[in-house]
């Protein structure tokens, strides 16, 4: 009798332990008045956010707001799922994240730079033999009928890491843009068969490249062959390098490539069923099926409060809960602008006017000229889904927007820097 009654404290301690420490993954809250904020212009972003719902531009949203270390506001609204009836949208919803996922692999590969294990002036060839024979793709007019011709001519210099990290590569994505390149992604249906990221990595060296190495900013698959990098340095999946080194530290267990635990499906949110596609092939990918394929560049789901921790570590200059994942330089660093004058960008240049680009994430140069406030250095980031994330290091604040609607993702951005800046008051 003792020992069943020792057994039962001992269960209960356990279990009062873990919910302790399922508390503290979440970030400390405040009343916005206490880090100089207005909680009724705050109210005024989820009203706003509530009336979308009502009239069915979203299914639901979850928001979270954070100023000095401390959360102001954290809400779900709308439904989780707009075709399974009137589950509510949760908190701890799941969601898919897409191009969110780059700034998780860019910061692991900037571990890996810190110890001495990876550099940025690499050539990626030096990690991935096949990208040691990539051509450029050169449109000419063909004398004959005029019609375009690809040329195939040699890199003028290597690609390297660096231009992983900042999309400088050469590199491209198939669903934005229709030269002959681009066309030539398509056709090639790189992921039309889940393959392990070593296999991508070889199918996209033999490609042809958008543009030479380290002369124009483009939008591509360079943070997912950054991801292979990362497997041979470290000589294990990126998932589970990410795992050890980054996501199980910062206390983030539903930030992963797939949702592992059936019992976990029901919180995975769903945009409405005419909205599931962001471009040419690309459609919404179910993260209840394991995948050979970790995409660096755009595969992961995770929730509002784990981005959250993860983006808390990156304000701080690296460190979180008293554990230290990057130097202060390193965040520095990474959040400068990295394009200058040199670098051209495309006429689709997704950072928009007012921004550079950094290492994984867009970079504000100054607080005018974007159609939106926010100070110089700010940084950000968002997923095709519509999944959204900016950080204000001058006002020590950032901002978290988990939303499945590729149509409605470009209007929340300008919205919420609008209403979120509108609530700052000091």
């Amino acid at each position: 009798m003792h020992h069943l009654k020792l057994s039962w404290l001992l269960c209960v301690a356990t279990a009062f332990v873990s919910s302790v420490g399922a508390q503290v993954r979440d970030l400390p809250r405040a009343e916005p008045e206490s880090v100089g904020m207005s909680s009724e212009r705050l109210g005024r972003i989820a009203t706003t956010l509530r009336d979308d719902v009502a009239a069915r531009k979203i299914p639901g949203a979850v928001l979270l707001v954070a100023r000095q270390g401390k959360v102001v506001q954290y809400e779900a609204i709308g439904k989780l799922d707009p075709a399974a009836g009137d589950a509510p949208m949760t908190k701890d919803a799941i969601f898919r994240i897409y191009s969110m996922s780059k700034p998780i692999t860019s910061v692991t590969a900037m571990m890996l730079v810190e110890e001495g294990k990876l550099k940025l002036d690499d050539p990626v060839a030096k990690y991935i033999p096949s990208f040691a024979n990539v051509k450029v793709g050169v449109e000419k007019a063909n004398p004959a009928d005029g019609k375009a011709t690809l040329e195939l001519v040699a890199p003028r210099r290597p690609m390297t890491v660096q231009d992983l990290l900042r999309h400088t590569s050469g590199l491209t994505y198939g669903f934005f843009g229709s030269s002959l390149v681009k066309t030539a992604y398509n056709d090639a249906k790189v992921f039309a068969e889940d393959a392990p990221n070593a296999v991508v990595a070889d199918k996209l060296a033999a490609l042809p490249l958008a543009y030479q190495p380290g002369t124009t900013w483009d939008y591509s698959h360079s943070t997912d062959v950054l991801g292979r990098v990362i497997e041979v340095v470290t000589g294990k999946s990126l998932y589970q390098t990410e795992k050890e080194r980054l996501l199980d530290p910062l206390g983030l267990p539903d930030t992963a490539f797939h949702v592992a635990d059936a019992a976990q499906f029901r919180r995975v949110a769903e945009p409405f069923a005419n909205d599931r596609s962001f471009g040419v092939g690309a459609e919404f990918f179910d993260p209840r099926h394991a995948v050979k394929y970790e995409s660096g560049g755009g595969g992961m789901v995770s929730t509002a409060m784990e981005y959250a921790r993860f983006l808390q570590m990156m304000l701080n200059g690296g460190t979180l809960d008293g554990k230290r994942y990057l130097s202060p330089k390193t965040v520095g660093y990474m959040t400068s602008d990295h394009l200058g004058s040199a670098i051209a960008t495309t006429p689709l240049y997704l950072p928009g006017p007012g921004y550079g680009f950094g290492l994984g994430f867009a970079v504000r140069r100054t607080s005018g000229e974007a159609a939106h406030p926010a100070e110089a250095g700010t940084y950000f980031w968002g997923g095709a889904g519509g999944t959204y994330f900016w950080v204000d290091p001058k006002t020590d604040l950032f901002v978290v927007l988990m939303l499945q609607s590729p149509k409605e993702r470009v209007h929340y951005r300008t919205l919420l820097h609008d209403m979120v800046y509108a609530a700052v008051m000091k």
